[in-house]
């Protein structure tokens, strides 16, 4: 079952690993940066979401906790400028599948893990620490973000540029229809 509250998941020490591991995460892409929050700022909350990760017959694998901003604090113009970010759409897709089908490709997919975290945010935000987990030697003080955290208005653009950047920078050409294609030819293979 999930948890609704942190005290809960705490009491489960499958729900304490996947916390564990989201904190890692945080830790190993130098997420933010825990200082005194300064005059005049104000700090966003944070809470914990917990889902259970299911196989094909709707068996948990493993359990997902995920630190997310309460971005309905954030203020445009204060905490985020823009924050559109292109995706996909399911006919580009769709058709996408359908030809490699009748063309006999061999299609490959990958996830990026916590792909939000990779972005760098340019605005200042402030965020609590937390809950269930604040620095017993410094309890008043916040993080100040460095990089996209979940549910941050400016994540899904942020992450959309750092992988769009990344895919340019190793050779991908984006294409001049949809701006979420990137197209790389290599040794006789297409990469989309």
């Amino acid at each position: 079952e999930e948890p609704k509250r942190v005290h809960q998941a705490l009491m489960d020490p499958s729900w304490i690993e996947a916390i564990q591991e989201e904190l890692l995460q945080f830790k190993m892409q130098k997420v933010w940066i825990l200082v005194d929050l300064p005059y005049g700022k104000r700090d966003i909350g944070t809470k914990w979401v917990y889902k259970n990760k299911k196989d094909e017959r709707g068996i948990v694998i493993r359990n997902n906790a995920r630190l997310v901003a309460q971005r309905y604090t954030q203020e445009e113009g204060i905490d985020y400028e823009e924050v559109f970010a292109p995706v996909a759409r399911i006919e580009a897709i769709r058709l996408f599948l359908a030809y490699a089908s009748f063309m006999g490709f061999l299609v490959y997919q990958m996830d990026v893990k916590s792909s939000f975290l990779y972005g760098t945010i340019e605005e200042e935000v402030y965020v609590c620490q937390p809950p269930g987990f604040e620095d017993p030697d410094h309890p008043n003080k916040v993080y100040k973000v460095v990089k996209a955290l979940y549910r941050l208005h400016q994540a899904p653009r942020t992450w959309y540029e750092t992988l769009a950047t990344y895919l340019l920078e190793n050779g991908f050409q984006r294409g001049n229809i949809d701006q979420t294609l990137f197209i790389k030819k290599q040794q006789g293979d297409i990469l989309l």
